[in-house]
């Protein structure tokens, strides 16, 4: 199964491990699922826990074995930009890698930032949605 992760899933797996985040991220290190990102994707990772508030939160060990797992589990893709252009450009290369690699999945907390009009048949759901498919 092809999934792109929107970072806000990455961070709540990790605040909450035992959520449907956490048990998400759980999933990936065992590999249950392709993850794919590019350059972009895993440069926001990294920065997103490089925030203070998040390392004090969950630790640089935590960080670490995830930003590992995310390098040595993740397929890299080159994503050519799309002309949609969703409303918070900052989502825009989560949509890019998953048309590049005809995701069967995004995953994200956030739903509103990819209308459904605009996600260029690439379907978003949330994270509990995800664990209730067959093979997650």
């Amino acid at each position: 199964m092809k999934v792109v992760l929107d970072t806000n899933v990455l961070v709540s797996g990790l605040w909450t491990p035992k959520g449907p985040a956490g048990r998400i991220l759980q999933s990936l290190a065992a590999g249950a699922f392709d993850l794919y990102l590019d350059e972009r994707i895993f440069a926001e990772y990294r920065d997103v826990f490089a925030r203070k508030k998040i390392k004090r939160k969950v630790g640089d060990g935590a960080i670490a074995n995830l930003l590992r797992t995310v390098t040595d589990r993740g397929r890299w893709v080159s994503a050519p930009r799309v002309d949609d252009q969703l409303p918070d450009p900052k989502d825009q290369m989560f949509l890019e890698v998953a048309v590049a690699c005809q995701a069967d999945y995004l995953v994200t907390f956030n739903l509103k930032h990819f209308p459904r009009d605009q996600t260029l048949g690439i379907p978003i759901i949330l994270p509990h949605q995800f664990l209730a498919l067959p093979d997650p």
